[in-house]
């Protein structure tokens, strides 16, 4: 049974998943720079304006969460799931998640930020052309 309203549980959901991609920017980045790239610096920039992008998102997602109170807690994970609760006001709602679907929605999140990273490049290219 739902207890949160679509409201809520997207907020929570878009805190949550866009935390996990901010995780796999921050170790892609980790990668990169220890890894046997030739030339790391445009991979790295693009990742950094991808997390500074995620970083404002989540900031901006913590302060309604907070305003709304609105938490959410890891209870377990496995192979297979992850168990979140979303706390609401006294409400509260478990949801279990297929980790293949909590990728997809990570990469999802991945692109997202990537063409928000990538949108100046992509006017001063339509500018000059």
């Amino acid at each position: 049974m739902r207890y949160l309203n679509d409201e809520e549980l997207q907020l929570a959901s878009r805190f949550l998943f866009l935390s996990m991609a901010m995780v796999v920017i921050q170790q892609d980045i980790q990668n990169i720079r220890h890894g046997t790239f030739k030339i790391k610096e445009p991979y790295i920039d693009l990742l950094e304006k991808m997390n500074t992008e995620a970083a404002n998102e989540r900031r901006k997602l913590r302060k309604t969460m907070q305003d709304k109170k609105i938490r959410v807690v890891t209870l377990n994970k496995n192979d297979s799931f992850s168990s979140y609760l979303f706390l609401c006001r006294g409400r509260e709602e478990k949801r279990n998640y297929f980790n293949p679907a909590i990728r997809k929605k990570v990469e999802t999140i991945i692109q997202e930020l990537m063409q928000k990273a990538l949108l100046p490049y992509q006017q001063y290219d339509s500018a000059n052309t």
